[in-house]
């Protein structure tokens, strides 16, 4: 048996050094170019302008960006209920757009972009302190999620250590949200509700393929007892269970895959926004899952092993 197993114990070491690695880029990528916060998060204002034929969104938001003199971003849409296409403009200030400032954006666009027939489709504005307490509320659902889910998986597999099971799983949650985010951090994609709905999702992808691990740990270590060391226990529970959450993973990779395939061609960077970072956090799950949970694991309950065997003497 030993010949089939995974050593994913011995090779700790490796999984840690390139996990660390890009984490430490992600840092390093967001002091260097710093991260695109959403409007929705830090406040500003958001104007919609359908269209005719095509338009040039940079030379649009050039324009934009001259008449305000705010800072300007454009992006190409299409609007799924009446089929208008449409170029939002993207205007981040803790103040926004007076009703002013937007009638004479409206007037002199519609001037200089005569041929694309700009009208006004939409018009947003997003207070700071609104989308502040709106990213709050975010980070608040995902730091009580891993507090359930430590409070689940110590109650659920206390028999292996559960407090340590459930805290390697949060370590590992940790760690396949800072591969989503380093994912959008070098994609440019901002953070914004989408990014948010990747970590949520996420969680429930990453824990559930954690927990059948630990219970796989849970049942050898039942059939083994002191036959196998906590080494041997992970590796072959890792083994048993690895097929599965390869299997499991990609028939959802496959679908969001295919549907990055479908965002870029049609130039939809909304759903590519959330579909490509959910196939990155989907394959660090699977990853952390597999490599850094039980492992952590094992480091972590073998200490308390020992020092218990040392008070025992």
């Amino acid at each position: 048996m030993s010949n089939k197993t995974f050593d994913v114990v011995g090779k700790r070491k490796i999984f840690y050094i390139i996990s660390i690695a890009v984490i430490a880029l992600a840092f390093i990528f967001t002091a260097v170019f710093g991260m695109n916060v959403a409007i929705e998060f830090k406040g500003g204002t958001i104007i919609s302008y359908s269209y005719d034929g095509t338009i040039d969104e940079n030379a649009v938001a050039a324009a934009a960006q001259e008449i305000t003199g705010q800072q300007c971003n454009a992006t190409l849409g299409e609007s799924l209920a009446d089929g208008e296409t449409t170029v939002a403009l993207s205007f981040p200030s803790s103040s926004g757009l007076t009703a002013d400032v937007q009638a004479q954006l409206s007037e002199e666009l519609q001037s200089r972009f005569a041929s694309s027939n700009l009208e006004i489709y939409s018009s947003q504005d997003v207070d700071p302190s609104t989308g502040s307490g709106f990213f709050g509320k975010c980070i608040v659902a995902v730091i009580f999620s891993a507090i359930v889910m430590i409070i689940y998986i110590g109650f659920r597999f206390r028999k292996i250590g559960g407090w340590v099971a459930g805290c390697c799983a949060v370590v590992a949650l940790v760690h396949d949200m800072c591969f989503v985010y380093a994912c959008c951090l070098i994609c440019r994609f901002d953070v914004d509700s989408n990014f948010m709905a990747v970590l949520l999702t996420i969680l429930g992808y990453s824990i559930n393929a954690t927990i059948i691990i630990y219970d796989r740990i849970r049942e050898n270590r039942r059939l083994y007892g002191e036959g196998k060391t906590l080494a041997e226990l992970v590796n072959l529970s890792v083994t048993q269970s690895f097929g599965r959450s390869v299997h499991t993973t990609a028939t959802t990779v496959i679908a969001m895959a295919t549907i990055c395939i479908v965002s870029l061609i049609a130039g939809v960077e909304s759903i590519l926004s959330f579909a490509f970072p959910l196939v990155i956090g989907l394959l660090a799950g699977v990853y952390s899952s597999n490599c850094i949970a039980p492992t952590l694991w094992t480091v972590w309950q073998g200490a308390i092993d020992r020092r218990h065997a040392k008070a025992a003497k």
